[in-house]
């Protein structure tokens, strides 16, 4: 008597990083209980945030295809001082879901953004 065993293997996430390395995307997260939206332009090397009437920039250092280290160039505070690693954990056709932290920092974070078109 035979066996016939069936395996279900799920295809890996799907990671297209370069579909998202520039343009304009949206994030919201939720902050003191209340949902909050950033939009944000990204080049190859810079990253401009519009987060409530401000506008932030930071240089942007890719690592690997969908890795990269965020630094502000104006900081105002000790906390916007320390850079932020980001890490495209998936992508979609329009949008992808990322890991965040600030870098030395263990505690990590995960947020979906979504590309404007």
């Amino acid at each position: 008597m035979g066996l016939i065993v069936f395996f279900s293997c799920s295809a890996p996430p799907k990671r297209n990083c370069s579909d998202f390395k520039t343009g304009k995307f949206s994030f919201k997260s939720i902050i003191d209980g209340e949902e909050k939206e950033t939009t944000f332009f990204r080049t190859n090397d810079t990253e401009i945030d519009y987060f409530e009437g401000k506008q932030d920039t930071s240089s942007v250092r890719w690592i690997n295809e969908c890795e990269y280290i965020l630094k502000n160039k104006n900081p105002k505070s000790k906390a916007e001082e320390k850079s932020i690693h980001i890490k495209i954990l998936t992508t979609s056709d329009s949008s992808y879901t990322f890991e965040y932290n600030a870098v030395n920092d263990k505690r990590k974070f995960k947020g979906t953004a979504f590309k404007i078109n």
